[in-house]
């Protein structure tokens, strides 16, 4: 071999270890799971919402412009503060004319009363006659009648001015306040809503049959709060005497633990056991945990399409069991979810 050939076979090596270098290696494919249907559990969940046991929302029953706001949205209080002061210049007004009105007649009554003592003794000494005493005490019980009417009217002006306050019933989170300076506030309008987070519950409409079964094994009823999989033991349940003729259901409400981290309005579900008739046959969807993501309030999967492209889908959680979460809906037996979402993002 002359050195002009070697030189050649050399220099294709070289250009051939600098192409292999610049081509990528094959991507890896990423690891999926197929959805399985596999027996369920005897449990049965209904969709719930989280209430506060103490909830008011407060009005005023006199009409006027909202002329201060004390509190804020979300601030404490306390049972009896002031939440905010609708204009009273007409009402105090009111109460102003009525306690005149109630002065001058007890002045009125004073004078009956001076005359009627009077006319006693003319009686006394044979000055007057029978009726005349008699006439003069029917006036004085009916100036006293007078006094007395007016009186209770100055009372309930007066009571009226309060009425334009609204104050917290009880301690608790004001929740709501609808309302800015310069509103009008109407008799029966919402002005605020005051909530105590401190006892909570959770209401849910359950089949007569269902309902039935959680009071007879109550230690079997969970209650699941959204966001969160693992499951909450109620200190209470009660079931409401109606039944909603329409639905078939009754409602349920399952008393929280104490220092339960949830908020009135919050989403949940109530796990308790099924019938007879409804253990039979059915089924759950299971994914693992690691192939869901949260994109704000929404849960969901990347499903591979037939031709292997990963497509975004919502789905609804149940459970979380072990390294898998229950899906109770947005999939359907035999879809292939990514089980590591975060490749999705690296291999676009």
């Amino acid at each position: 071999m002359t050195h002009r050939t070697a030189s050649l076979s050399l220099l294709s090596v070289l250009l051939a270890a600098a192409l292999g270098t610049g081509q990528a290696a094959p991507a890896a494919a990423p690891p999926t799971h197929t959805v399985q249907a596999q027996a369920a559990g005897g449990v049965q969940r209904v969709e719930g919402v989280v209430e506060a046991e103490r909830q008011a929302v407060l009005s005023v029953p006199v009409q006027g412009a909202v002329i201060e706001l004390k509190l804020r949205a979300g601030d404490p209080v306390k049972a009896g503060q002031l939440i905010l002061r609708v204009d009273a210049r007409a009402a105090a007004q009111g109460a102003q004319a009525a306690g005149a009105q109630a002065e001058a007649a007890r002045a009125t009554l004073n004078l009956a009363q001076r005359e009627l003592a009077r006319q006693q003794q003319l009686f006394q000494q044979g000055f007057i006659s029978r009726a005349a005493l008699d006439q003069a005490e029917a006036q004085s019980q009916a100036t006293q009648a007078q006094a007395k009417a007016q009186l209770a009217a100055a009372g309930a002006a007066q009571t009226q001015t309060g009425l334009h306050e609204l104050r917290a019933p009880f301690d608790g989170v004001l929740a709501e306040l609808p309302v800015t300076l310069g509103d009008l506030a109407q008799p029966g309008r919402p002005l605020a809503t005051v909530v105590d987070p401190r006892q909570l519950r959770v209401t849910a409409a359950v089949p007569v049959a269902l309902a039935e079964a959680a009071l007879r094994e109550r230690t079997a009823v969970q209650v699941e709060l959204s966001g969160s999989g693992a499951g909450l033991a109620p200190t209470r349940i009660e079931r409401l005497p109606l039944v909603d003729a329409a639905s078939h259901t009754v409602t349920l409400r399952l008393d929280l633990p104490a220092g339960t981290a949830a908020a009135p309005g919050q989403f949940a579900r109530v796990v308790m056991p099924k019938t007879g008739t409804q253990t039979a046959g059915s089924n759950a969807l299971r994914v693992p945990r690691s192939a869901v993501i949260r994109r704000g309030e929404l849960d969901a999967v990347y499903v591979l399409s037939a031709q292997g492209k990963p497509l975004l889908r919502q789905v609804r959680l149940g459970p979380v069991l072990g390294a898998d979460v229950e899906i109770l809906a947005g999939v359907s037996a035999g879809d292939r979810v990514l089980t590591a979402p975060a490749t999705v993002g690296a291999t676009k």
